[in-house]
């Protein structure tokens, strides 16, 4: 047992060490791409591309189920973007609340009998909705397939070669998808996939679906994430998309070329991660037939969405979130780690998703029991403990303040000193009990994964301003 502890010791200080320096780098490429947005470099032709024609058309895709409460608020902030060609696709996915009901009474909208293409197989569709008062909106109405079925359904419906996912329950602010159209239009033959920015909206005050005061959230649970957010948004996906390893695009906001997504055969159903498998197959795509090609991040083209302000609704959300990543892992990432074929992401993003995402639940709980071992043994002593649990926080807690360097310097979004102060005090309580439930959470996710349950888990919405 001794020899086993020691020999789990050196690895567990070796596993420590190597995603803390991943962590930094990662970091310190978020540092350095964002270095020009707080100079503005290149950020000050938004004005002009918003009322450009150059700009490319996008077919906006929001898939809804039981959204009565908030995709009012939700529709009209996408009708009210600064862009210029656009539509909205808004697709009920057999909603059991008012949800068609309040669309349909909202913008008096009436069943057509348009085009559909038959790109991507979907789930029986009931009829489609329009009305020429408001002539970039329309509305499906299907049966319940998932969200994945719903997107499938919009893309089918879609009129531009780029299409936008949104969440029901999220607002992008006016100049959001211009934003994206920038850096798409940076090299459009290669970028099939942009990721947008994604805030959170609790306590922020919303008039005519726009967040027109931004405020740090007042329950628990929000402001936990709201800085988890931070952290993961531009101290992560910036550094990640800058070596072309974005292994997601969030499904709250993301723009993707659609001929791609319809030759990876659209978004696979039965997946609560649908938003990584989509980017997992288009990395694969590309890669195996020698396609040029990026996916790229979009820091400053902002989404604000609702989060979970309960422990049971944020509870279901992570272990939806853990299980579709080890469903995504063992059935789509697995055959591609360490082979040189699928470069960059195959050699590093996906090795590091799977050690130190997917299986960190279990080297928590076995560094756990081994510390209990290493006590009851008497084979350390309490201050070498409480060093390297010192030295562990430390480590973290200095990349969530760097995070919030980020935040502050080039987006200034919580210009208080009231907010900043919770900013850091938060930063500091995310790691006194709300990881470690996290680590239960993922790990019965896992659970969920080996029992087969593909259920979308709780999730209630209320309205933007409660």
């Amino acid at each position: 047992m001794r020899d086993f502890l020691l020999a789990y010791g050196t690895f567990a200080i070796y596993y420590v060490m190597a995603i803390t320096v991943i962590y930094f780098v990662i970091f310190s490429l978020s540092i350095r791409h964002a270095f020009p947005i707080k100079r503005g470099i290149q950020y000050n032709r938004i004005p002009k591309l918003s009322g450009s024609g150059h700009v490319p058309p996008v077919s906006l895709l929001v898939p809804a189920y039981n959204e009565e409460l908030t995709i009012i608020e939700n529709v009209r902030s996408l009708l009210a973007l600064n862009y210029p060609e656009y539509e909205v696709i808004v697709i009920n996915d057999g909603s059991k609340d008012d949800t068609f009901k309040v669309m349909v009474d909202e913008f008096n909208l009436k069943k057509i009998d348009p085009i559909v293409s038959k790109h991507i197989k979907t789930g029986k569709v009931r009829g489609i909705y329009h009305n020429p008062d408001y002539p970039t909106l329309y509305f499906i109405d299907k049966e319940n397939g998932g969200k994945a079925d719903s997107l499938n359904a919009g893309i089918n419906l879609s009129h531009y070669s780029l299409i936008s996912t949104i969440d029901a329950d999220s607002l992008l602010e006016k100049d959001a998808l211009t934003r994206m159209a920038r850096v798409y239009m940076e090299n459009p033959e290669e970028t099939v996939a942009v990721g947008g920015n994604v805030r959170i909206v609790n306590s922020c005050t919303v008039e005519d679906g726009i967040v027109k005061d931004v405020r740090f959230p007042k329950q628990l649970f929000p402001a936990l994430q709201n800085v988890e957010y931070i952290k993961a948004f531009l101290g992560g996906r910036i550094g990640w998309s800058a070596i072309n390893g974005l292994i997601i695009v969030s499904g709250a906001f993301g723009v993707f070329q659609k001929d791609k997504v319809i030759a990876v055969g659209g978004y696979r159903g039965g997946y609560p991660g649908e938003d990584m498998n989509i980017v997992i197959k288009l990395h694969r795509y590309c890669l195996e037939n020698d396609i040029p090609y990026r996916v790229a991040f979009c820091p400053d083209a902002v989404c604000w969405t609702q989060a979970p302000d309960t422990y049971r609704i944020l509870s279901s959300q992570r272990m939806r979130w853990g299980r579709g990543n080890l469903k995504n892992m063992v059935e789509e990432g697995i055959h591609m780690v360490f082979r040189p074929k699928y470069k960059v992401f195959g050699l590093v993003t996906l090795p590091y998703n799977i050690f130190f995402e997917t299986l960190n639940p279990y080297f928590r709980i076995t560094g756990f029991l081994a510390i209990l071992g290493y006590w009851l043994l008497n084979m350390t002593d309490w201050m070498t403990l409480v060093v390297f649990a010192l030295v562990n926080f430390l480590s973290c807690f200095l990349l969530s303040l760097g995070a919030l360097f980020i935040e502050e310097s080039a987006f200034s979004r919580y210009p208080k000193i009231s907010d900043l102060n919770k900013l850091i005090l938060f930063s500091f309580l995310m790691f006194v009990g709300y990881r470690q439930v996290g680590v239960w959470w993922r790990f019965r996710g896992h659970i969920d994964f080996l029992r087969n349950n593909n259920t979308w888990g709780t999730m209630v919405r209320t309205n933007f301003n409660k």
